[in-house]
């Protein structure tokens, strides 16, 4: 958990970059083009945010940065946090319609899930910003604002291959492969990309699947809970292991990757290189002991600033900015995206990839 002094920095700092539409041109992507302006609404209207479940850090801070942000912007925030599930955020956003909010912004716990209430959103006359991840199987979603999640994927596949080439230089290598919860979109992308890297690999007999289970349905992780995670890397090494070393793990996120380690150690083995994603900070304090081999830095205060960014656009009908019009298919219609450029964090970098945040930069010194 962050501390206050951290959380009250962090909080600082986005209202800044909302303010100044800090990160528009910090991304690799494509260069940067617009998307026809909505009508403008007043300013001091409610914008609703409808978060997922607290599942990991970067959820939690982006609640405290989202209400204090739209509110330094001259917004009423109306945040909400879906605990309970898909039904939960259901009611939430059809809540936030019946109160007017302008802008929906929307972390879905399942984004297969709330086609009956953006379509309502979308008939009040309010703009839907689907927000880290993608919503699917609608048309009534105007933008997506994200990391780039295929990216960071393939970031992480090539992570794991530096790292099992840092310990032995030539294989092959036994690994196993974690992916995230089946309702997340996100999850998919992840593996695709990292898949990208590795399937070359497991296809001439560099890296080896002992447990066979090499596809996205036998590795997922439901509700990205590491419980789950634990019970399933216990079972691949007594399955797989007993007389053989697990030289890698490919997860998704750091609160896996530290499941998956607390399995390895409680069976005795040896540390294999595990990946994982979003700078948590035991996760960090981890790498930096020389456990988990590395993590995705994705700046939560940079993402909840591009989001309020596209609010502020919409409010005063500017053209919101995009950078990104042909990847983000939902199965009904490419979604226009602004995408930021994630950033690899490993042991040889950790010290300086953290410098400008409140809570990790003080950490890493």
């Amino acid at each position: 958990m962050l501390g206050k002094a951290g959380k009250a920095a962090a909080v600082a700092a986005i209202a800044a970059l909302a303010l100044t539409a800090c990160g528009r041109s910090d991304t690799g992507s494509s260069s940067g083009s617009s998307s026809g302006a909505a009508e403008t609404f007043p300013k001091g209207s409610s914008i609703g945010v409808a978060l997922p479940q607290k599942t990991s850090e970067n959820w939690v801070l982006a609640e405290k940065l989202f209400n204090d942000g739209l509110t330094s912007a001259g917004f009423k925030p109306d945040v909400q946090f879906a605990n309970g599930g898909v039904s939960e955020q259901q009611n939430q956003i059809s809540a936030m319609v019946t109160k007017g909010d302008k802008v929906i912004i929307v972390g879905a716990i399942d984004g297969a899930q709330l086609g009956t209430q953006l379509k309502q959103a979308k008939d009040a006359g309010a703009t839907v910003i689907a927000y880290d991840r993608l919503l699917l199987n609608t048309s009534n979603v105007d933008y997506y604002v994200a990391y780039d999640n295929f990216k960071v994927g393939v970031l992480q596949g090539q992570a794991l291959l530096d790292g099992l080439k840092s310990k032995k230089p030539n294989g092959p290598y036994n690994i196993e492969l974690f992916a995230g919860s089946p309702d997340d979109a996100n999850a998919k992308v992840f593996f695709d990309g990292a898949m990208s890297i590795l399937q070359p690999k497991i296809d001439d007999g560099t890296l080896k699947v002992l447990s066979g289970q090499k596809s996205f349905e036998q590795a997922v992780t439901q509700g990205w809970k590491p419980e789950n995670a634990q019970k399933r890397m216990d079972a691949l090494i007594s399955g797989s292991y007993s007389n053989a070393n697990l030289d890698g793990v490919l997860s998704p996120n750091d609160t896996l990757a530290r499941a998956i380690l607390t399995s390895v150690k409680s069976a005795g083995k040896p540390i294999p290189i595990v990946t994982g994603q979003d700078s948590e900070v035991e996760s960090v304090k981890s790498i930096m002991a020389g456990e988990q081999y590395s993590t995705i830095n994705k700046d939560t205060s940079k993402l909840v600033a591009q989001a309020i960014t596209m609010v502020q656009d919409l409010q005063s009908g500017k053209q919101v900015e995009i950078n990104d019009s042909k990847s983000y298919n939902n199965g009904v219609k490419t979604v226009p995206a602004y995408l930021l450029p994630p950033v690899i964090v490993t042991l040889a970098n950790v010290k300086t990839a953290y410098v400008n945040d409140p809570v990790l930069g003080p950490l890493t010194k």
